[in-house]
């Protein structure tokens, strides 16, 4: 049997990362008036960037060159490669974007906010949101002892690999489940602080330093992470030094839209400070 709780759990989890990118294309349209196109455009450079061109990047370096085994086999070097990886792909994608689709809306600082919501809420919905539904809906056929109809047609390797699947699913500590969606909350911080950096590099002439910022600290962010997912430290740890590194970029990102968001006066950048 899925633990009641594993099972409240992942509810919340499945919750937060569709309700999460929902609520803040809602608040960032109706308080900032900031555009749709901003939130799609978010939603389509994670799916291209991401989910597609550094994917096809991952199978022909990974499992289609001699530096598959050894950046494998590595922990640092894992980490080092997955942290350059990312950051190197989204951070561009921002660029490219802010460049091209966006361009004529720069003078509107909120879309920034807005194509960060689209960015992190595609990456949500897609990596975490869907995956818990079909959690959600495993854990129920298993708590209802209707196993069989999932297994039933099953052989060989899928059997056995759907078979461990369900037996994860009621041995992970109920915890694990909720800590999935604070990390959702963490990650969709640092996606729409990122987006802050670049679409200021972009805006403001001379200040490419930003994209570099972003690029630099999105590289260290992903590789830490990994380097903790590769410790024996619990869980909750990896998560609260996520956390503490979305607060500080955050805090960062806000510094920087304070020094260069227009002047709602006169339509003007602020004076950096």
């Amino acid at each position: 049997m899925v633990p009641q709780l594993s099972i409240i759990f992942m509810a919340v989890t499945c919750l937060i990362a569709f309700a999460l990118p929902v609520g803040l294309f809602l608040y960032y349209r109706k308080v900032y008036k900031a555009d749709i196109l901003a939130f799609l455009t978010g939603c389509v450079i994670m799916l291209v960037f991401s989910l597609m061109l550094e994917s096809f990047v991952h199978q022909l370096i990974l499992n289609g060159s001699p530096l598959g085994a050894p950046i494998l086999s590595s922990p640092w070097l894992t980490a080092l490669y997955s942290g350059l990886m990312a950051a190197l792909f989204e951070e561009t994608g921002r660029l490219v974007a802010f460049r091209t689709v966006l361009r004529r809306g720069l003078g509107k600082d909120a879309n920034a906010l807005m194509y960060g919501a689209g960015h992190g809420g595609f990456e949500a919905i897609v990596l975490v949101g869907f995956s818990y539904i079909s959690n959600l809906a495993t854990a129920r056929l298993v708590n209802s002892g209707n196993l069989s109809s999932i297994t039933a047609s099953l052989s060989g390797d899928i059997l056995a690999q759907t078979e461990q699947v369900i037996q994860t699913l009621i041995e992970t500590p109920s915890y694990q489940y909720l800590l999935a969606g604070i990390e959702r909350i963490s990650a969709m911080a640092l996606q729409i602080a990122l987006s802050v950096l670049v679409w200021f590099a972009v805006k403001k002439q001379g200040h490419i330093r930003f994209y570099l910022l972003a690029v630099l600290i999105h590289f260290l962010v992903d590789a830490v992470t990994v380097l903790l997912g590769a410790t024996t430290l619990p869980l909750f740890v990896t998560e609260i030094v996520i956390a503490v590194m979305a607060a500080a970029v955050s805090f960062l990102s806000y510094r920087v839209w304070v020094a260069n968001k227009s002047d709602p006066d006169n339509g003007e950048p602020a004076a950096v400070q």
